[in-house]
């Protein structure tokens, strides 16, 4: 069983940086696709990021250049660096693993098998 922990929401300034961490246990984290997810309020949760286990990435038109994806196999951890937050990038933020994937990073919900409880970001005007 694969347990994720999500930390390092918080409220900031727009303009602003965050730095999200997933730590991951109970399997073997380095084999699989990592990904983060946002669920803004009254909004269905959506595609934010992923990573496989070469480092190969994926991210949505609305945070590239501005988000960025990394992994550390050794502290089980994937990481989302955040910066010059906006307003619409409040949400809570999911972490999942793509338990059956090494290389394709689905954009899809359905393509992750395991989920963290979120942490909420709020970007303040």
């Amino acid at each position: 069983q694969v347990q994720l922990v999500e930390s390092g929401g918080g409220l900031v300034q727009a303009g602003g940086s965050l730095r999200l961490s997933c730590v991951a246990s109970g399997r073997l984290f380095s084999r699989y696709v990592m990904g983060w997810f946002r669920q803004a309020p009254g909004k269905e949760r959506e595609f934010v990021v992923g990573i496989n286990v070469y480092g190969g990435t994926n991210y949505a038109d609305s945070v590239k250049g501005r988000f960025t994806i990394s992994r550390d196999n050794a502290k089980n951890t994937v990481y989302l660096q955040m910066n010059t937050l906006e307003p619409e990038d409040t949400a809570v933020y999911y972490c999942a693993v793509a338990g059956g994937s090494r290389i394709t990073v689905s954009v899809q919900e359905a393509g992750y098998d395991y989920w963290g409880q979120g942490t909420q970001v709020t970007v303040s005007t």
